[in-house]
């Protein structure tokens, strides 16, 4: 395991995205639990590797999440249903990752839904060059329906209180307090997660592991493929 600053780490990580060799756009998924730090690190990480050329395409699960009224069908506790129920696996193939993929023809669109009003959205669709990135944030991308659709496979780990403790700050607002994110937390989110790790063991499928405990003191560590 390394450990280092956090421009080192993203130094290590716009390595390992330019040592993938491939004829299409190299698709990227930075996953982890919420309130890990994924979509922070997937931001950071794009203005590095525009420094350096390359095209980017952030995209994030969020943008392709299914209707309320599925998402939230067992209940809006249910762990069971924020694992199942929550994602449009076959637009996200369809519209973003098979496109870009090695018999895709680069012609994409980045999102399909609209948390805000619950409605689909209709994209116009944009060609990626050859050598573009898609940097794609998001919980349970390690999982079955997506594996193989990956070129690089970051894990952004954090302990769950500790991204407790972000999310009772993230997530408050004005209709939602501290305990109310943490209740739904506790019921939801987590224990989802932990059905993703005992049922997947997302890390042990990852590239690269990063340690984010503490942001700006990350440590991380990478497998052979």
């Amino acid at each position: 395991m390394d450990n280092g600053t956090r421009e080192e780490l993203l130094s290590r990580l716009a390595e390992a995205v330019g040592s993938v060799t491939i004829a299409h756009p190299t698709r990227v998924a930075v996953d982890g639990p919420p309130a890990a730090g994924k979509t922070t690190l997937a931001d950071e990480l794009a203005v590095v590797l525009r420094a350096q050329g390359r095209e980017v395409i952030r995209a994030t699960i969020e943008d392709f999440l299914t209707p309320r009224s599925q998402r939230y069908r067992r209940g809006e506790d249910s762990a069971e249903g924020c694992y199942h129920d929550s994602f449009d696996f076959e637009a996200l193939h369809r519209v973003l990752l098979d496109p870009l993929g090695p018999a895709g023809d680069r012609r994409f669109q980045q999102a399909v839904y609209d948390r805000d009003t619950d409605t689909a959205l209709s994209q116009p669709v944009t060609t990626a060059p050859a050598d573009a990135v898609l940097l794609f944030d998001g919980v349970f991308l390690l999982r079955p329906e997506l594996i193989d659709q990956w070129d690089l496979r970051i894990f952004v780990s954090a302990a769950f209180e500790k991204t407790l403790d972000r999310a009772r700050t993230r997530d408050q607002t004005v209709f939602r307090s501290a305990t109310e994110v943490e209740r739904r937390y506790r019921s939801r989110y987590i224990p989802s997660q932990q059905f993703y790790f005992d049922t997947t063991r997302p890390t042990d499928h990852a590239d690269i592991i990063v340690h984010n405990d503490e942001p700006h003191l990350p440590a991380w560590e990478t497998r052979p493929r």
